[in-house]
């Protein structure tokens, strides 16, 4: 008789509305069974810090525990796995694709560049106690010019023209946070169009219903 147990599916940790959704949103474009571990609070000491940093010394989320135990941080390369694993999904253009070069290119610029800025202006006081608001202020202007610029990169109706990507999910969920939609309305429109269709994706649909319920 054989075995009828089901494979161990992956594992992502992470906490509503953080960079966790966008791993969710890859997941669920891809149609992987996963297992959700909500860690909210994991920025604090506390009971959720310990689980964290037991699998990422940086106390850092998303994490992907996969089917056989490794454990993938940093949301670029769990992008990058992803559309290897399950190249199907469209996630990224394959290699040798004329859009390969400018996917990595703009999906390293996302995470290096505007992904980083919230480290520091999240938790300023971490930074420069003694003048956090300066720095939180600085930080989110920085941003802003980030955004203005890659405004002017993408292109239309997705950022790489016309396949949708994993950079489209990176935009449909980096714009509901700060500097949040009203300003990307007034300054990057061109953006707000691209996370519009890619939210109107049905799998990335139901995760930004998740994440974001207001």
């Amino acid at each position: 008789m054989t075995s009828s147990t089901a494979p161990v599916r992956p594992t992502l940790y992470g906490a509503p509305g953080w960079g966790s959704t966008l791993v969710e949103a890859m997941l669920s474009v891809a149609e992987v069974q996963y297992d959700f571990v909500d860690v909210e609070g994991f920025d604090e000491p506390g009971p959720m810090r310990d689980r964290i940093l037991a699998l990422n010394p940086l106390a850092q989320i998303p994490v992907l525990v996969l089917e056989d135990g490794a454990v993938m941080t940093e949301s670029a390369a769990i992008t990058l796995w992803l559309s290897e694993r399950f190249p199907e999904a469209g996630l990224a253009p394959p290699p040798g694709s004329p859009d390969r070069a400018r996917f990595l290119r703009y999906l390293v610029w996302l995470v290096a560049n505007v992904y980083a800025t919230f480290t520091y202006a999240d938790y300023p006081e971490r930074w420069a106690p003694g003048d956090a608001d300066t720095l939180r202020d600085s930080v989110i202007d920085y941003r802003k010019r980030l955004w203005r610029f890659f405004e002017g990169e993408a292109q239309a109706p997705w950022v790489l023209g016309e396949t949708m990507s994993a950079l489209d999910i990176y935009v449909a969920v980096m714009v509901r946070w700060r500097p949040c939609r009203p300003w990307f309305e007034q300054n990057a429109p061109g953006l707000i169009a691209i996370a519009d269709r890619a939210a109107a994706h049905p799998a990335v649909a139901s995760v930004i219903a998740r994440n974001f319920p207001d």
